[in-house]
């Protein structure tokens, strides 16, 4: 792993200090002439790249992952990886901030979010659609402004003791976060959770939408995440076969169903049974929406009744991101059937909102 120092302050001492998490991704890259492409970027020459920065006066610390990760190779170990490099570090900096591409930045979002329990320091993800070298790059304001909000605090405590996601002028909780752009620079969009900060001029905190500090909280990384879990979306003409090639996939552990409005799928008798069985064999199935907004709300009509009948369990509002992720996170914890349900239909750390 590479580390840089960089102090922003000198000659005086930093005010504060930020550990900045260099995965990969688009922000960290800079068109090279002589390699006919994107490289990665130098970061020892980022106050070049970057003046502004010092106007932070800081001691930012920078970790490049070695080798660098394109965002669609992501892995739970990944996950682990990244926050236990926070852990190691937690009580040394005053607030962190990890650069990742943005095609799974929500995914590893919300993993961080459960994988870091006892949370009580800003831990802001960001990237770019445009490398830092581009002249149009969105890669400058997102980093400045990750940073300035890690380490944002008032009368000594952190403003966003949260994992979050802060892309264009959007503050998002990570765990409520979808990217639903690939072109334009607005990517992220939270439609079942309010923006914890609006960024423009200045950042407008939503104080009420962020996480309660907890003074007594201690940071805790639970180093195992679940694999062996799958996802089937629902479609027109289904198809027997399908389900049941998923269903019976080898250990398979946990399922989450991304099903029609507020939780609606195929009433045939052989898409239940399918299911039923699966649950019987010791599955985990949880109902998510294919729609941005809304929640799901199983019996609410009759083509949900027969997935609350069965066992099904009812994800609310849960992303895609944050259901698979928690689902993962909770089955590494190897928890009594019982506790398992409970917790994957609770809120642990803001992911959802209770019926």
């Amino acid at each position: 792993m590479k580390v840089i120092q960089i102090d922003t302050a000198t000659p005086n001492p930093p005010e504060q200090s930020i550990l900045i998490i260099y995965t990969g991704g688009t922000l960290g890259m800079v068109y090279s002439s002589n390699q006919g492409g994107l490289v990665p970027f130098d970061f020892e020459q980022i106050l070049d790249k970057i003046p502004e920065l010092r106007h932070f006066a800081m001691q930012l610390t920078l970790y490049s992952l070695e080798p660098l990760i394109d965002s669609s190779d992501i892995t739970p170990n990944h996950w682990i990886q990244i926050a236990n490099i926070i852990k190691e570090n937690y009580q040394n900096y005053d607030g962190f901030v990890v650069l990742h591409g943005t095609d799974t930045m929500a995914f590893s979002a919300s993993a961080l979010s459960f994988l870091l329990e006892g949370l009580n320091k800003p831990v802001i993800f960001t990237g770019a659609q445009l490398p830092i070298g581009a002249v149009r790059s969105d890669a400058r304001t997102n980093l400045l402004t990750s940073i300035e909000i890690a380490a944002a605090k008032r009368k000594g405590i952190p403003l966003v003791p949260e994992v979050a996601i802060c892309f264009h002028d959007l503050l998002l909780r990570g765990n409520r976060a979808k990217k639903l752009e690939s072109a334009h620079f607005d990517a992220f969009h939270s439609e079942n959770y309010p923006s914890l900060a609006t960024i423009g001029t200045h950042i407008e905190y939503n104080h009420k939408a962020i996480l309660t500090h907890t003074a007594t909280a201690k940071l805790q990384v639970h180093p195992v995440m679940e694999s062996d879990v799958a996802i089937l979306k629902m479609f027109p003409g289904v198809s027997k076969s399908a389900v049941e090639s998923i269903t019976q996939i080898e250990n398979l552990k946990g399922l989450v169903i991304e099903t029609y409005g507020s939780g609606n799928a195929p009433t045939q008798s052989w898409f239940v049974d399918l299911l039923k069985q699966a649950i019987n064999r010791g599955i985990f199935i949880l109902n998510i929406s294919q729609c941005i907004g809304g929640q799901v709300m199983q019996g609410r009509y009759a083509t949900s009744a027969q997935l609350l009948d069965i066992g099904v369990l009812g994800g609310s509002d849960l992303t895609l991101e944050a259901g698979i992720t928690k689902m993962m996170y909770l089955l590494g914890k190897k928890l009594p059937a019982k506790e398992f349900k409970k917790g994957l239909i609770e809120p642990i750390c803001g992911e959802l909102t209770t019926i």
